[in-house]
């Protein structure tokens, strides 16, 4: 391992300079999502609102969702290598900046959205399952596996919010009786869509409350 490690130099996942998983000016120059944010969503805005523009009018399975960074460039960067180059690591990483951002939800369990079979396959990994066990150790609370899908469906990057609403409709599905509080985890909140569509999920299986925590935002 030691010798692997001499001939494959860890990389940063933003910079690539060589030496950590993630440098140090790299994790601090992701942009943390602070107050005032959309009480219901988690948008930022000027000023703390309890539904802003984005989920005004919407019917919303879960509570409340927060994420801990924007997700601009060199989020992006670090969420692919994570995802799509077989970082798993970095879940690790991901988990402490949600951990230093966000407090620790009064909660029964922790939830995550499960993967697609096919894309699971294909990388090994669920990304949100690993930052689910990576806070849960971290909050100590216990994680577990309520979700699973119905079907395998295309990936939601670049669909419009109608076509991502549309595509993971009937999607998700409960795979056992659920806690009355929960904290649902997934590493990327877009749209909203997916999230909600599993917090319905855990609102049919008997969650009372869903609250939902994602690594990162896109910030319209």
């Amino acid at each position: 391992m030691q010798l692997l490690a001499l001939l494959l130099p860890e990389r940063c996942a933003v910079c690539a300079r060589p030496g950590t998983r993630l440098c140090a000016a790299c994790r601090g120059a992701l942009v943390r999502l602070r107050e005032p944010l959309c009480k219901r969503c988690g948008s930022p805005g000027p000023w703390p609102v309890r539904r802003c523009a984005e989920c005004s009018g919407r019917r919303l399975a879960f509570a409340g969702a927060r994420s801990a960074i924007v997700y601009d460039e060199r989020a992006r960067a670090f969420v692919r290598a994570w995802k799509e180059h077989g970082r798993r690591r970095l879940a690790a990483d991901a988990a402490a900046i949600v951990a230093e951002v966000i407090p620790r939800p009064s909660v029964d369990a922790l939830a995550y959205v499960p993967g697609d079979p096919e894309r699971a396959s294909r990388r090994g990994d669920v990304p949100p399952r690993s930052l689910a066990e990576e806070l849960g150790r971290i909050w100590r609370i216990p994680v577990c596996g309520l979700l699973a899908r119905s079907r395998s469906q295309p990936p939601q990057r670049g669909r419009s919010l109608a076509e991502r609403r549309k595509n993971v409709r009937g999607a998700i599905d409960g795979t056992r009786p659920s806690p009355a509080l929960v904290c649902l985890v997934d590493d990327v909140y877009t749209s909203g869509a997916t999230v909600d569509s599993c917090a319905s999920a855990l609102r049919k299986a008997g969650a009372a409350r869903v609250e939902a925590v994602t690594l990162a935002r896109a910030v319209r």
